[in-house]
């Protein structure tokens, strides 16, 4: 009996050694990441770009499971999943950050960048990544950067020829606050609704406008549903690469280091896609027989300052963005390799 006990200790005693001398199973870790948009997104297609050179970079020891189309569910719910460490990884827009810590909100500031190029360099500034250190202590994530989606534009099912065609209308928005106000600011009766739900709300009448992007006005098909395209470029839409705190607590030096270098690659690559798609899809746009109708600043007029007076007292960091934007200049944004 003694024997036997003493053959067992030996044998746990080996396995124990072995387990030593094979790092790899105990470290390899199978992480979990989020995206809100559908496969066919810029966002997703680069989410599984840097899922594979992830696991290439670790030689096979890490991976990633990209789960798209909001499989793990909406914004909000992906958020509180890294919050508890459920979720390990996330693309998803700035709204709901913003929702919670409102200075977020100047990056929502009407004509703050006038085109994609500019946005990116405004999002890589300091005045924005300086935005990224509250969100460790004040929500429990980690913010390793910013992306984004194209411009923000209107789709409307009638003919838009002024603001005044707007007015009283029912327009879809994203949950958050700085797009709401400044519909409201235009007479304009915003409905929030998430991306999976415009399609047939646009087409029953459940709604009379969207505020979108030209990624998804064209590959989801709104335009066909729309009279008009009014192509304004009026807001820029932020993206952010978040990691659970909890989990990113776990990480050693190296991993973060990759993590955060192979994002940022990442993020860079689908600035530099939506510089050159945009004007694709206007083209495209033109060529289906909609609309399109483009605008400036006047358009909207007095709302623009009526929305930067609110905003500005919310969000001081918008005072020193309006200042580095004024002297950017617009150009491209170079793919990584």
């Amino acid at each position: 009996m003694i024997a036997n006990r003493a053959s067992r200790f030996s044998y746990l005693g080996v396995f124990a050694c072995c387990v030593a001398l094979l790092p790899e199973f105990v470290l390899a870790e199978r992480f979990r990441m989020g995206v809100p948009t559908p496969p066919s997104h810029v966002w997703t297609i680069e989410a599984n770009a840097y899922a594979a050179n992830f696991q290439e970079q670790t030689q096979g020891e890490h991976s990633i499971a990209v789960f798209p189309a909001g499989q793990l569910g909406n914004d909000a719910q992906m958020l509180q999943q890294l919050q508890t460490g459920a979720l390990d990884m996330a693309f998803m827009p700035i709204a709901e950050i913003t929702n919670r810590i409102p200075e977020f909100g100047a990056l929502y500031a009407p004509y703050l960048a006038q085109d994609v190029a500019t946005a990116a360099q405004l999002l890589n500034s300091d005045e924005a990544r300086g935005l990224l250190d509250q969100l460790p202590a004040r929500i429990g994530v980690v913010g390793v950067g910013y992306s984004l989606a194209g411009m923000r534009q209107i789709v409307a099912r009638h003919t838009v020829q002024s603001i005044d065609d707007l007015r009283g209308r029912k327009l879809r928005i994203t949950p958050l606050d700085p797009i709401r106000d400044f519909y409201v600011l235009l007479g304009v009766a915003p409905i929030p609704l998430p991306i999976g739900s415009v399609y047939d709300a646009l087409a029953n009448g459940q709604i009379d406008a969207i505020d979108m992007d030209l990624e998804n006005t064209w590959k989801q098909k709104y335009y066909a549903l729309g009279e008009t395209v009014v192509l304004s470029n009026h807001m820029m839409f932020p993206m952010i690469g978040l990691v659970s705190g909890a989990r990113w607590r776990t990480l050693d030096p190296e991993l973060r280091t990759l993590v955060t270098e192979l994002m940022t690659r990442h993020f860079e690559r689908i600035a530099a896609t939506y510089v050159e798609a945009e004007v694709e899809y206007v083209s495209e746009l033109r060529n289906a027989g909609i609309e399109v109708r483009e605008v400036g600043p006047e358009f909207f007029g007095a709302v623009l300052d009526q929305w930067e007076e609110t905003w500005q007292e919310k969000a001081p960091v918008l005072t020193r963005l309006r200042r580095l934007a004024a002297t950017a200049a617009p150009g491209p944004v170079e793919a990584a390799q």
